[in-house]
């Protein structure tokens, strides 16, 4: 018997029904990728962008992480951007945060929480930057503006590496969009954050 047995008649079954309605959907999915997104989001399963955007297969290239962070040092990031900047040659892209974010909270605990509290350094570095904005404020609104605060920052961490910096030194159109989902009504919202060259 296969393992998660379910999981691949669930494929089977999106398969078939994709065909059904276009029976060359997957041969011209299979020979081109030209999306004009790259969508820089968090790891959470109840966010994924696709679904999000209602766009299909092939639309949205996509790098994930717990909290939606671009480092500089982290190369997996970096060659996500890289790809889609210079061989995809995207025109968008689109950090995008979410209330909620589990990464968020842990990052506003005085808890320790293992490996990944080295990640959470940066958000926790966010939240310093900013230290003035949650006096005051409850733990739930202290998540909501930490999670908009981090999306904010992780756009001018997009905005400052090399590869977007030589992009539009070559005069590409390449915008940097800070969006925000909100996993309680599935609703996007645009942060007003979009950077282009000369911004």
């Amino acid at each position: 018997m296969k393992t998660l047995k379910h999981l691949f008649d669930n494929n089977l079954a999106w398969a078939t029904s994709i065909k059904t309605k276009d029976p060359d959907f997957f041969k011209r999915l299979s020979k081109q990728q030209k999306p004009d997104y790259l969508w820089i989001g968090c790891s959470d399963s109840r966010v994924t962008a696709n679904q999000i955007v209602d766009l299909p297969p092939g639309e949205i290239f996509v790098h994930r992480n717990i909290a939606n962070v671009v480092v500089h040092t982290d190369l997996n990031c970096l060659s996500v951007l890289q790809f889609a900047v210079e061989v995809l040659q995207v025109k968008h892209v689109i950090v995008c945060g979410h209330y909620g974010c589990g990464g968020i909270k842990a990052a506003l605990e005085d808890d320790e929480h293992g490996l990944i509290d080295n990640w959470l350094r940066h958000i926790r570095d966010v939240r310093r930057f900013n230290a003035d904005k949650f006096k005051g404020l409850t733990d739930a609104d202290k998540v909501d503006l930490l999670c908009e605060l981090n999306v904010r920052e992780q756009v001018a961490n997009v905005c400052n590496t090399t590869i977007v910096q030589s992009a539009w030194k070559r005069a590409e159109a390449l915008t940097v969009h800070g969006w925000i989902y909100n996993i309680e009504n599935g609703i996007l919202r645009d942060l007003d954050v979009d950077v282009k060259s000369g911004s």
